[in-house]
């Protein structure tokens, strides 16, 4: 977890663009248990900066699973992948939600890394989900990219 002091401008920002959810999961802010955090999508260790191309919204699961990690083995073809980028990444080049499961399906080796390594499909992320489209409260990320 980063020690660096985020803005409340900055935290803003990052809130609104992700539309109040975790970039990775979906998981709403306003249904989670624990706030949603502020993720370095590059950590500072690994030289990420504290500025809105390298911040993300990400829920408390999410970012603990994450940690500093910026890559992962991709576990169809056993080769190192790097992690979805929300800022240059488009969420449904690499993933799909599949309505009836409630699962997020993996569409490339970006995808299924981060999944993998996130736990996206958590039986209890998967119920909630579930849940969630029941009510029309899941919001799934469009084509647009920062």
């Amino acid at each position: 977890m980063s020690k660096t002091y985020v803005p409340v401008s900055l935290r803003r920002l990052v809130f609104e663009r992700a539309q109040n959810n975790c970039e990775y999961c979906l998981n709403p802010a306003s249904l989670a248990l624990a706030t949603h955090q502020i993720d370095h999508i590059i950590a500072e260790k690994h030289g990420g900066k504290t500025v809105t191309e390298n911040l993300a919204l990400s829920c408390v699961l999410c970012n603990m699973a994450k940690g500093s990690d910026i890559a992962s083995v991709d576990p169809k073809s056993n080769e190192i992948a790097r992690f979805y980028h929300p800022r240059q990444d488009r969420w449904m080049d690499h993933f799909r939600l599949n309505a009836k499961t409630g699962q997020i399906e993996a569409l490339t080796s970006v995808g299924r890394a981060t999944a993998q390594l996130l736990q996206l499909n958590r039986p209890k992320s998967i119920s909630e989900r579930l849940l969630l489209l029941q009510v029309e409260q899941l919001v799934v990320p469009d084509s647009t990219v920062d």
